[in-house]
Formats: structure tokens, sequence, C-alpha cells
């Protein structure tokens, strides 16, 4: 059994920060008075936390001031126009990098091809990303807090190691250690779909749960969890790699060490790989392509193809509803445009199957979920962050 941890004296001002961080972060603008009511935290307690945090530059006072019987005070915003987060996502087929405001503001974006280079090459082109963004004249007169990456394999966010990452050719790459050289800034590396889970609960559709789950469809298939409002990372990191989900028995027995099982069934990739088996001459290349074809009634190997994608989606999403049971289930990637089709697929696939399905919605930041998600990452570990949950 692990042992129980106590918290200090300098925990304990973290664990204020952090709350008091997040509340201005969520109803600013808002009064010191207010914060310490809202929390159950003396007012002495949030006027050192805030001074500190206006210092840091999280926080700044406000044009409007609060009446608290003595002198007025100004009130208390996010400073979220000051301070930006560089986030790149190395996705399976582009990297997609953006300068954001903290508070989640988009100010410069760029995509790079990615044609096919792995190892080394991959690496090559991420630095060239990240130069042509920190270049930008949006950076001008604004704080940089971090860099923040996404990687599409299973990674060890502490030390910023990708341990397997196929679409990239990466093994045990050290590529928080290599940045660390590169850039005199905070890095962070994690998993791309784990950062865009923590996009999609600070800035996208999850934003009013605590328990949820992001799918993401790209070349690859995978899930990000969040439970009670923080990130479910598993004993080796690798939550979430649903590609690897056996999706019934007729797939034991053979070998999916680099491409999961659901993933050849239910991934943009496999699609497409099965749509060259099933019909030669088709000029379709991609999962889009496919899908319309498939709604507009075009081809009938189409929607023979995209049903049994639906059917394995079906039980992939059923059993993480009935393993977690989540509030929420975020359908992220070449999904998204398709949500409410898949949704309503779905759900008539899976009525009566189990006792109750998760609401299925859209995602709502699409292609910029992963960015999104560096901010939350970068801010926390450069705000000493704490999320804290009591035990009933």
């Amino acid at each position: 059994m692990a042992q129980q941890l106590t918290i200090t004296a300098a925990q304990m001002r973290g664990i204020n920060r952090s709350a008091i961080l997040e509340l201005v972060r969520k109803q600013g603008p808002i009064a010191r008075t207010m914060i310490a009511r809202q929390l159950g935290v003396s007012l002495p307690t949030v006027m050192r936390i805030v001074d500190k945090l206006i210092e840091d530059g999280f926080v700044r006072p406000q044009g409007e001031t609060e009446w608290s019987g003595g002198r007025r005070r100004p009130l208390l915003e996010f400073n979220a126009d000051q301070n930006v987060v560089l986030g790149v996502d190395m996705g399976g087929t582009k990297l997609y990098g953006a300068i954001s405001e903290i508070g989640g503001h988009v100010i410069e974006e760029v995509e790079m091809e990615r044609d096919g280079a792995s190892g080394e090459a991959c690496y090559d082109l991420l630095t060239k990303l990240i130069d042509d963004l920190l270049a930008r004249p949006g950076l001008q007169g604004r704080y940089v807090r971090g860099i923040g990456v996404g990687a599409p394999g299973i990674t060890h966010h502490r030390d910023g190691i990708v341990k397997w990452a196929y679409a990239l050719n990466w093994k045990d790459f050290p590529l928080k250690a290599r940045l660390n050289e590169r850039y005199k800034l905070p890095i962070t590396v994690d998993n791309d779909v784990n950062l865009a889970a923590l996009g999609e609960l600070w800035f996208g559709a999850g934003q009013n749960v605590q328990n949820m789950i992001l799918i993401t469809m790209g070349s690859g298939i995978g899930a990000g969890i969040i439970i009670d409002g923080t990130l479910y990372r598993g004993s080796k990191e690798a939550s979430g790699e649903i590609g690897h989900m056996i999706p019934g028995r007729e797939f034991l027995g053979k070998s999916f060490i680099d491409f999961g099982a659901l993933e050849s069934v239910a991934s943009a990739t496999g699609l497409v790989k099965k749509a060259h088996e099933v019909a030669t001459s088709s000029k379709l290349s991609t999962f889009e392509e496919i899908f319309h074809s498939a709604l507009l009634g075009k081809d009938e190997w189409a929607r023979t193809i995209i049903d049994e994608m639906v059917d394995y989606l079906t039980i992939a999403i059923a059993n993480l509803s009935v393993s977690f049971d989540p509030e929420l289930i975020v359908l992220g990637g070449a999904l998204t445009p398709f949500a409410d089709v898949l949704a309503k697929s779905i759900l008539e696939r899976a009525n009566g199957t189990i006792p109750s399905l998760s609401r299925l919605e859209a995602s709502d930041l699409g292609l910029r979920a992963t960015v999104m998600g560096a901010i939350v990452t970068v801010l926390h570990n450069t705000s000493n962050f704490y999320v804290v949950h009591k035990l009933s």
C-alpha cells in the first residue's frame, strides 16, 4: 500500500494559490472578498496570494473597484492577453502549431505537411515550426510561458520521453531533453490526445463537466480520459490507447503490435486501406471522402465499410461508457464533422445493450484541441498548480 502523504505549508499555499487562480480565470473580474467567501479562505491569505499572482503576471488589477469597509481595491482579472504559450500537435500526417493567449485566444498558427518524414527528420520539422512561431510578430510585448508539444504515441510526460510513436518512428525519443537544449523556455511534452482532452476540459465541450472522455480519430485512434477534473494516465502512462482495444474474438491470436486491432477497422488509416482493398478502382483517398460517399449513397461499398466502422466504434464507446461512466464523450479529430450523424447511429446500435450511454458531443476545438491542452499543461507546470479532491 502506498504511504499516506501529509501536506506541507508550502503545498497548502500551492493548493490555495491554484484555487484562487482558477476562480479568477473563470469568474473574473472578481473581488478579493468574494474569492475569500467562495473558497472559505481568510482575506489576508487571499491578499498575500493575489499579490504574488500579480507579481508573477498571472493576474492583474482591473479598472472597477470593490468596497470592503476600508480603502477601495481594484477587482482582479486573469492576465490572459499578456501571457502566451506555444503549442504544437505532431499529427500523423501533418504538424500544427499555434501561439495562443493563456485565455485560449489563438493569435498565430501554422500548418506543416510531414510528407512521410520519420525519425530525426520529424524532429527537424518540429524545430523548424517552433522557430517559425518564435519569429512571429504576435509575440511582441507578450510573455512566453513555455512550449507544449503533443506526440502521437505513448509519452512519459515527466521526463518528456516519447516511448513509442509509430507514426513518427520514434522509440524512447528524449524529446523534452532535446528541446530544452535548444530553447530556453519551460518545455512540456505529452501524448497528443491527453493534451486535446485537457484542451476540451478547459476551453471546449467539457468546460462544465468533471468526468469526460475525448475520442479522436486520425491516422490512429486514441482517447484522453478525465476523471474528477484531472487527466488519468495509468500506471505506465499508456491509458487511452484504445486503438489497441480488441473489438471482437476474431482479432485474438493475430499480431497488432504497432497498429492496433481497433485502429485497423475504425481509424482513418484503416478505413482508407479497407477502401482500397474492396474498391480497387475507387479514387476516394481520404476518410472524409469515403464518409461523404456513404452518406450520399453514392457507393454501396463505402456504406458497408462505414457501417462496419460505426459498429466497432460503438463497441469501444459502450465499453468505455460502462467502464468509466463519464458524463460526456467528445468525438474529435476526423470524427468531428460527422459527430451528429455518428452519435445518432451509435445510440441506435447501443440502445438496450448497456444500462445507459454517456452523452456524445462533437469537439468544440477541432484541430486546436491539442494546442489548447498545451496551454493547460504549461500553466500547470509553471504556476505550481494543484487539483485537490476530498474523499467522502
